[in-house]
Parts: C-alpha cells; sequence; structure tokens
C-alpha cells in the first residue's frame, strides 16, 4: 500500500456509464463526472462493485 490509496478518491462514471475512480485532488478527465461517492481508493472500488453490475456500455454512447 502507499499514499494513493489512502487518499481520498472519487466514483466517477462516463458519458457512457463506466464507472471508475479518480483522485478527488485532480480535475476530472473530459467526458466524466462524479457519481457523488468519494472514500478511500478500496472503499470506492467496493462501492463500484455493488453499484456497476451491468457493465455494457449504456446505448447511444459515441454516437
Amino acid at each position: 500500500m502507499n499514499a494513493f490509496d489512502h487518499s481520498e478518491h472519487a466514483v466517477v462514471i462516463s458519458e457512457d456509464g463506466r464507472h471508475s475512480i479518480w483522485p478527488s485532488c485532480r480535475p476530472l478527465p473530459w467526458g466524466w463526472r462524479e457519481e457523488g461517492y468519494r472514500g478511500p481508493r478500496e472503499v470506492c472500488l467496493a462501492h463500484i462493485e455493488q453499484v456497476w453490475t451491468d457493465m455494457r456500455p449504456t446505448k447511444g454512447a459515441g454516437e
């Protein structure tokens, strides 16, 4: 484990519905928005595992 694992992260969602985590101190990349959940890396990853059950892209993405 390193300091990155313990720093605060945000759960983010892409335009096509993919979930990921992003360091809270950094600006979001284009096309991503915050989902509303923040915490340490492992906690955010566990949250994603619970809420992102359908890994298929959202219909109409990239059109």
